[in-house]
């Protein structure tokens, strides 16, 4: 008798940076080991190429990356591919997929939700109290909601989400993020490097306000901000010589390898994986205290590491330190890299996340209630 592994709808919107990283690695990983994947997103963007690269069925579905006035043709454009495709389990990355593809599906199949920082973080008045009343009423058509820190859970219990829980800490490939070479390094000045989309939750602005009081402290020093978005024309005004645009890099490896120091100074997130990808990397990280930073640095790394959001005072103390240590430098890249590979590697992410996928189906002893009791599916 043929077995049949299940069938996975992945639904992702945006279609760039960690989110669409994130679900390449997973569908990648999801394939290899059998499973059936498809996925529905918007064209544009790297992530349906990098999809298809892979093999992976790609279902046009043509989302604005915010909610507005197109989300009802949105959702229904999702409830017919839904449909059409025939998924044994829904999985919807980000506010506007988890949005749209629990309206879409209503109970109807097991729908995994992983919001990837919360959208009502990212708002502010009316618009934060609409998302954060959708977060709590969504929950009713979400078998579990799939966040990458216990910070990120414990922000979504305290705002009164109250919803099935699974953490899963986001993980890099160690194989591809390791400590080899130089090879985007010109010149030997000391060099911080700024990976990230160009936008207000990073906080690149924050880091341009910092980096005069570092090039004072610390003369020759260079920055380089690694990544596009739509704040770029914004933080390129005004930018000193001495902090260079590199664009959208399509392999950040060879910044992370080599930056004297690579830095976050994000205002929101759930967990970065950019810090992740630099430590595995052995290059040390200087992260602001958001959600999810604090698990991702090693146990007792240091507190200078970690600074205030939106402080730009504290994030320059915090540069011209480890810039002035090469020692500690090297310490703490030791230290980091050894940390990723026992708590962040790709591999256990992957796992687990595909474990939760048959526990819900039926495939584990675990049990499944609500409206998915009984529902039964063949696992591989």
């Amino acid at each position: 008798m043929r077995i049949t592994a299940p069938h996975i709808l992945h639904v992702a919107q945006p279609v760039e940076g960690g989110v669409a990283r994130v679900v390449t690695d997973l569908v990648a990983a999801q394939l290899a080991t059998g499973l059936r994947v498809t996925v529905a997103c918007p064209e544009g963007g790297a992530l349906a190429d990098a999809l298809r690269a892979l093999g992976c069925t790609v279902i046009r579905w043509d989302a604005t990356r915010s909610p507005g006035p197109r989300l009802p043709r949105e959702m229904w454009q999702l409830s017919r591919l839904v449909r059409k495709v025939r998924p044994d389990l829904v999985h919807a990355h980000s506010a506007k997929a988890g949005l749209a593809a629990r309206l879409a599906v209503h109970g109807r199949l097991p729908t995994v939700f992983q919001p990837h920082a919360w959208s009502f973080e990212a708002a502010d008045g009316l618009v934060a109290r609409l998302a954060l009343g959708w977060e709590r009423f969504g929950v009713r058509w979400t078998a579990r909601v799939v966040c990458v820190s216990e910070a990120e859970r414990r922000t979504g219990e305290r705002r009164g989400i109250t919803a099935a829980w699974r953490v899963v800490p986001n993980g890099v490939d160690t194989g591809r993020f390791r400590p080899e070479g130089d090879g985007a390094r010109s010149g030997d000045a000391p060099l911080v490097v700024c990976v990230g989309r160009l936008c207000r939750q990073k906080g690149q602005d924050v880091l341009l306000a910092a980096w005069p009081e570092v090039v004072r402290r610390v003369p020759g020093a260079r920055l380089v901000l690694v990544g596009d978005g739509p704040d770029a024309e914004r933080l390129r005004r005004g930018a000193p010589a001495s902090v260079e645009f590199a664009g959208a890099a399509a392999d950040a490896a060879p910044w992370y390898r080599a930056a004297d120091v690579v830095v976050l100074p994000s205002r929101w997130e759930g967990m970065a994986l950019a810090p992740l990808e630099a430590m595995a990397c052995a290059r040390p990280v200087v992260v602001t205290e958001v959600d999810g930073a604090r698990e991702s640095l090693p146990p007792g790394h240091a507190p200078s590491c970690l600074v205030p959001p939106e402080d730009p005072a504290a994030l320059a103390r915090a540069l011209t330190a480890l810039l002035r240590d090469e020692p500690l430098r090297a310490a703490l890249g030791v230290r980091g890299r050894a940390h990723v590979l026992v708590a962040h590697d790709l591999r256990h992410v992957t796992d687990a996340v595909t474990d939760l996928y048959r526990e819900l189906l039926g495939g584990t002893a675990a049990p499944v209630v609500g409206p998915y009791e009984g529902r039964k599916c063949i696992t591989t």
